[in-house]
Order: C-alpha cells, then structure tokens, then sequence
C-alpha cells in the first residue's frame, strides 16, 4: 500500500520534471486533480489531505478536486476545510460532471475553495444539519444551526462570497443550481469541462485565505490525477455500513462452526478476519452505544431461548432486537452512510434463526447421555437371541453380547425383551421386563 501512494507521487514528480520545462525554457503548469465522488467520511478526508500535501510537495500550480457528493459527517467536513484553507496550493473545487451535485456538507468544501465552479446542470446546498434518529430540544437545535451558520461564515466572508445567500442554505437548506450560484455571487464562474475551466482561470487574480493575492498561471496546464491509495480505496469499502454488518454476521456464524467442530482452523481463522475487518470499518462511523447495547441483549435472548422453553417468545424478541439494532447502529447525517433497512432485516433474521437452530442443537447435544463405552449399554432395552437360562446372548444396539439374568433360577425365551444393568468384564447383568415397561 504504501508503494502504490509512493509510486503516485513519484509519476507526479516525473511528470512536473517532463512537463514543467519546454524547449526554449518556456514553463508549463501543473495541476494536482483529486476526485471526490464518494460520502465525506474519515477515509475521503485523508484521501484529500494527502492530496493536498503531494500537491505542496510537487510545487503544482494548483489543486483541481472535482466534487460530487451527498455529503458526510461534520467532522471531516471541518478537518477538509481546514486543510484547503491552510494550504500553500491555490485550491478549485469544481462540481463537475454535469448531473453532480454537493449536497449538505460539499456545500461547505465548494465555499471553502480559492476558486468555486460548477459545471452545467450541477447544483449544491442543503447544508442543514441533522442528527439522524434524534429529536432535539428547540435550544439544543438553535445550537447547532448556530454553530454550523458560523463556522460556513468564517470562510464565506474572507473569499468575498454572498455569505447571506449561502448561511440560507444552512438554516433553511436552500439548493442552488449553477445559474443561480453564480447570480448568487456563491460560485465564481460555470465551466463545461477541466481544460475550458483552466482556461478560463488563466491570469485571474485570486485572493488566498491569509489575505495575500496570487495570480494564476494555469495556460496549457498539465492536469495529473492523483487517485486514492491501495489502502484508502480497502478502507473506503470497509467503510460501507451494510458491508461491515454483513462481515462481522458472517464472521460470528463461522467462529460457532469452529467452536462445534474444533480443529478445522480455517473457518475460525477466516471468521476472526471478518470480524476484525467488520469492527475496523465500523470504528470510521459513528456508532449509536444504545444500538450496541440491543445486539447484547439480542445474543443474550437467543441463547436464553435455546435453554428455557418460552415457546419462541424470547426469539422473538431477541431477533426484533438485533434487527432494529443492526438497523440504527451507524448515526448518519446521510442515507448512504447508515446500514439499510433490507441489510438489517435479512442479516438480523438470517444470523438470529441460524443462531437459535445451532444454539438448541449444542444444548440437546449437551443433555443426551454418553454414546460410548461400557456406560452407553446401562437401562438400554435388549432383545433375547438364545434363550438365556440363566446365560445366553442378546442384541443390544445393533451388537451380540452375552448375557446373564440376574435371577439364577429364570428362564426367557428368544424374543424377549430385557434391560441391561451392569456389564461384568464382557458379560451384560440384565433382567426380565415385561412389555408395560
């Protein structure tokens, strides 16, 4: 992994070397693009930093992150922002391909660049923040609007955009098509494609966030993209709530298997991997520790059941748990960051019945009494083969033994039936029943 990023920034300074001097000693510039068409979690937030870092590193003219998100978490939305605005690099957050959009938090990255664009039939906004599965007090709401409003207008206002036309997408979650950001004064120009929108930024004077001003020199620029790492890409699908719930089922369902059939090693092996994968990619979302606790008690229940003869109460209720726990376990501003309806309804029900079938098995396995050895032929029924006066043979489970009545002066014919009582050395001490018994 870390060869793959060491092999990107490596071709990216190849290409500043071959590009960034012509014959005649004319310079041509060099452009670090990064796309951004995921949820803004912890994996994109680093995918950009590193980005914006390789971009410093390389001395590119500048940074082209193309946009298209339904937006993501607060919390990496502030750690971008805060890199794009530290960054030595003129940075251009571009909305493109025509159909994108940057709803909710990737309004927040378009504000935040050195130079704001969008393609034709984008659009952006939406930036009011929610808290998934949670009512808030009107004061505990009013907070938080605040703060977010705030935090948008600390960067609006220092890169001379409409900061009242862009909080109201915050408090009232006003979206805005290209046209009307740019009437708007939220976005600085629409441009179709990369190499038009480089055009038309050439020789423009650009305002950075210290307050110095830098003109740009982006005439025939070379665009190199700079794509996510081996690591970051594995991490982005660890990320994916319905894929981690899926691991870590799967994973608990093959670790039982090793528990019941001891030795096999590969599905206890392949199950701890699952479920540490599972448990990694849920540690990068916010979790809900009430969701957590209902799995608990969901494992508890299941367990209980196979034990305690409710009549499928407790399954019931220990599946109802784990499927409304699976489904409310990520809290998720956006829908494609929480786990689906239909993954928590078919994991829940499929891990809970499998669960409560292997679960009974292992118990009646438990209960049943010894199958081998000299104990499994004590209280076993026997059938007389010759006739036992006193000694003789019967057939008891499958097998002739010998055998001696206990009562020295009886006799039984072929045909009857004994119970075995003891076993001296390869003799059966059985006696007589009689066919109530």
């Amino acid at each position: 992994m870390r060869l793959s990023r060491m092999g990107g920034i490596l071709s990216f300074f190849l290409a500043t070397l071959f590009f960034g001097t012509l014959p005649g000693g004319a310079q041509t510039a060099t452009v670090l693009k990064l796309t951004l068409h995921d949820t803004i979690q912890p994996i994109t937030q680093e995918y950009v930093a590193r980005g914006l870092r390789d971009a410093q590193a390389a001395h590119a003219s500048a940074v082209l992150l193309t946009l298209g998100t339904p937006g993501g978490l607060l919390s990496s939305t502030r750690t971008i922002v805060t890199a794009i605005e530290s960054s030595p690099v003129p940075v251009i957050v571009y909305i493109s391909p025509t159909g994108s959009r940057a709803g909710s938090a990737g309004f927040f990255l378009l504000e935040s660049a050195d130079i704001a664009a969008m393609a034709p039939g984008t659009n952006a906004g939406a930036a009011h923040p929610v808290v998934e599965g949670t009512t808030l007090d009107p004061v505990m709401k009013e907070k938080l609007e605040n703060d977010t409003a705030a935090f948008l207008r600390s960067f609006v206002s220092r890169r001379g955009r409409n900061v009242a036309a862009a909080e109201d997408a915050v408090r009232n979650s006003k979206s805005y098509s290209d046209s009307e950001a740019l009437d708007l004064k939220l976005i600085d120009l629409i441009s179709p494609d990369d190499a038009t929108l480089l055009r038309q930024l050439d020789g423009r004077t650009i305002k950075r966030f210290d307050g110095t001003s830098t003109v740009l020199h982006l005439k025939n620029a070379v665009i190199h993209t700079d794509t996510p790492s081996t690591r970051e890409r594995l991490l982005t699908r660890l990320a994916s709530p319905d894929l981690a719930i899926l691991l870590m089922v799967a994973g608990g369902l093959l670790i039982y298997l090793e528990f019941n059939v001891p030795g096999t090693i590969i599905p206890g092996a392949l199950g701890t991997l699952c479920v540490l994968l599972a448990g990694f990619g849920l540690n990068l979302l916010p979790l809900r520790h009430t969701a957590v606790a209902l799995l608990l008690a969901a494992l508890v229940m299941i367990v209980l059941e196979a034990k305690f003869a409710s009549h499928g109460v407790l399954a019931a209720a220990g599946i109802a748990c784990l499927v409304f726990g699976l489904a409310t376990l990520v809290d998720s501003p956006v829908p494609e960051l929480r786990v689906h309806l239909s993954t928590a309804l078919a994991t829940g029900i499929g891990f809970g019945a499998i669960s409560f079938f292997l679960a009974g098995i292992a118990l009646k396995a438990r209960r049943n009494k010894v199958l081998l050895g000299p104990d499994a032929m004590l209280r076993q029924i026997a059938t007389v083969v010759s006739p036992l006066a006193p000694t003789g043979q019967v057939e008891v489970c499958g097998e002739l033994w010998q055998a001696r009545l206990a009562s020295p002066t009886k006799t039984l014919p072929v045909g009857s039936q004994v119970r075995v009582d003891a076993l001296e050395g390869l003799t059966l001490l059985v006696h007589a029943i009689d066919t109530a018994e």
